[in-house]
């Protein structure tokens, strides 16, 4: 049991999870009042006391990214003058990720001013999943807890028994995981290089790995259009390989994301609720829930303990 003076609350983007992280901790969502004015201001009124409580706010950075991002820096300055002893950021996806470095001149950092943002706002901490870049954790200069869906999907995937596996990286930057995941699985690991012509866009010049006969288990971070991963998926099958498991942490989707991924050379899309996806979604779409997960980091920041404990196979 946490103490009562932990008061959990869910901002507009993903209730649903805050709801089950609630259940986790069997301790009740806190009651808050979420609106806007005709303007499209954002409002907010915490219906309990939360004076001198430890306050852990869900919110998510999906779709209205920007919308969802105000909000919560409404809900965290209504937390800070209603004398919450601690403001804690519980962010499954983080949104803003992949701008964690500057590519060509004169672009922003954006990663690093959302950090600057939520702590300048009064943030205490932050809890969140598989960040793009894990570099970004020194973009604060509060605690973040980093946490990972690898064991998730891993245990889901052993229990599967798929025949012949390959774990791929769809790129060079999610090789490490991959590798990762190749060794729980005591798999082959492969890799495949592409260029990007431009956002959202990429073309596969290279496949480094033997995968030809084999069940390609990609493993990304995130999904936003699906059109780079519906482009790896044909390059495997131009190459000989046999249909392919995808893997990722926040099913971002956007445009046809969701009609992309209902492809006849995909087996299924195993994605977790860091994000929820709409109900209307493929039968080929299987979702783990981080729940637990995130109720447990909750449980060690309130109760003592190592965060580290949480990682089966090792953090990220």
């Amino acid at each position: 049991m946490i103490s009562d003076n932990v008061k959990i609350f869910s901002g507009s983007s993903n209730p649903q999870l805050a709801e089950r992280i609630c259940g986790e901790l069997g301790r009740p969502l806190g009651r808050v009042k979420l609106s806007r004015f005709k303007s499209g201001e954002h409002y907010c009124l915490y219906e309990e006391t939360i004076r001198n409580c430890d306050v852990f706010l869900v919110q998510t950075f999906s779709h209205p990214i920007n919308e969802h991002f105000v909000e919560l820096l409404v809900m965290m300055d209504a937390a800070k003058r209603a004398s919450a002893k601690t403001i804690n950021l519980v962010i499954p996806y983080y949104g803003y990720s992949r701008q964690e470095r500057k590519a060509a001149p004169r672009e922003p950092i954006s990663a690093k001013m959302v950090a600057d943002v939520l702590t300048t706002a009064g943030a205490s901490r932050m809890i969140t999943i598989d960040l793009h870049a894990p570099a970004i954790q020194g973009f604060f200069n509060i605690p973040v807890d980093h946490l990972t869906a690898l064991d998730l999907i891993s245990d889901y995937i052993r229990k599967k028994q798929i025949s012949d596996p390959i774990v791929v990286s769809p790129d060079a930057g999610r090789a490490t995981t991959a590798e990762n995941l190749a060794n729980i699985l005591n798999a082959p690991f492969a890799i495949m290089i592409k260029k990007r012509p431009e956002h959202n866009k990429s073309v596969i010049t290279h496949v480094i790995g033997e995968v030809e006969g084999r069940t390609p288990i990609i493993i990304e971070d995130l999904i936003d259009t699906g059109s780079t991963i519906v482009n790896v998926v044909e390059g495997l099958k131009e190459r000989g390989a046999n249909d392919v498991l995808i893997c990722a942490t926040h099913p971002v989707f956007s445009g046809p994301a969701l009609q992309r991924l209902d492809h006849p050379n995909i087996m299924e899309v195993v994605l977790t609720d860091s994000i929820a996806i709409p109900p209307e979604h493929s039968n080929r779409f299987h979702v783990l829930s981080v729940a637990e997960l995130l109720s447990n980091a909750i449980r060690i920041n309130m109760s003592g303990g190592s965060i580290s404990s949480l990682f089966k196979y090792g953090g990220v």
